[in-house]
């Protein structure tokens, strides 16, 4: 399907107020941001201080949390883990949980910890990789953002003592990103887009002004313990990009306004799992989340000592 196909809007012409309106209209609540993410924040309480640190101006109020960690002290570095940026994608958000929860504790007397684990609970709660604005939070990271989801977590992250070492964005691809979103996106903005073939692995974008290839190698290295690593397709890319090295591309994340290049950390990576192949399950898909971070906190703490 490309832009021509959706059905909202004139082809060849970008959205106004009524045609993103009508696309609001058509979204609805599926699934709990308060029952999924909210409540699981409670019991990590002994490791982590809960920050909220904004609140999206929506008919429904969303506050937004961080997990921060309790004991901070300002001679470690700090390392940042976001989810849920595009809310649709699930282990990005369960995934950070899972970490929080099974995995940090091994690392809170050596790094600063701050998870921010569902930026994005408006598309949480409706499975959207927009805003209700019909706005892409991961290409909102840019100076007066359009997206007050991306300008809360900017502020947040910005008046945290210290400079991080690192900072891990949890994403998934899917398959409606073919069927669903891009095509909206083709008919938001009045172009054409072609699909392209969803990778049926994971694999990892790193920032090309900061590849950090042995970085990026290293986590992928560990997920593949844990996870199928996406294969190149037939012309030898991922999602139309080139390859790197074995499930590693590339994007220039601060000019797009991903969300990866909101800091000046110099360890940064944007994970990609893949949860509708036959091989993974929602459990797999959270496991390698988690081993996507331990890894990349691994690598981080080892070229630092």
């Amino acid at each position: 399907m490309h832009g021509n196909d959706y059905p909202i809007g004139t082809p060849g012409t970008p959205w106004g107020d009524a045609e993103r309106a009508a696309w609001r209209q058509q979204q609805s609540v599926k699934r709990s941001y308060r029952d999924d993410v909210i409540t699981r924040l409670d019991g990590l309480n002994d490791a982590f201080e809960c920050v909220q640190y904004g609140s999206l101006p929506y008919d429904t109020e969303y506050p937004l949390f961080a997990l921060k960690s309790r004991q901070w002290d300002h001679q470690r570095p700090t390392a940042l883990i976001t989810g849920g940026v595009h809310g649709y994608e699930t282990s990005g958000v369960h995934g950070a949980l899972q970490f929080a929860e099974q995995g940090a504790g091994a690392y809170l007397d050596k790094l600063n910890l701050v998870v921010c684990p569902c930026v994005s609970p408006w598309g949480y709660e409706t499975i959207n990789r927009w805003n209700p604005e019909a706005v892409d939070p991961n290409r909102s990271f840019l100076n007066d953002s359009p997206a007050p989801e991306s300008a809360a977590l900017m502020a947040f992250v910005g008046q945290l003592p210290g400079a991080l070492l690192v900072h891990i964005d949890l994403h998934e691809t899917t398959d409606t990103d073919n069927s669903e979103f891009r095509p909206a996106l083709a008919a938001r903005d009045g172009v054409t887009h072609d699909e392209w073939d969803i990778p049926d692995g994971f694999y990892l974008v790193a920032d090309s002004h900061k590849s950090e290839l042995a970085f990026q190698q290293h986590i992928i290295r560990a997920v593949a313990k844990v996870t199928q690593i996406a294969p190149a397709d037939g012309q030898g890319r991922l999602i139309g990009e080139p390859i790197l090295d074995n499930g590693i591309i590339e994007y220039a994340a601060k000019p797009l306004g991903l969300c990866m290049g909101l800091s000046d950390a110099p360890f940064v990576t944007t994970t990609e799992v893949y949860p509708d192949s036959p091989n993974a399950s929602p459990q797999n898909c959270n496991d390698a989340q988690q081993a996507a971070v331990q890894s990349a906190l691994d690598y981080a703490l080892g070229v630092r000592s």
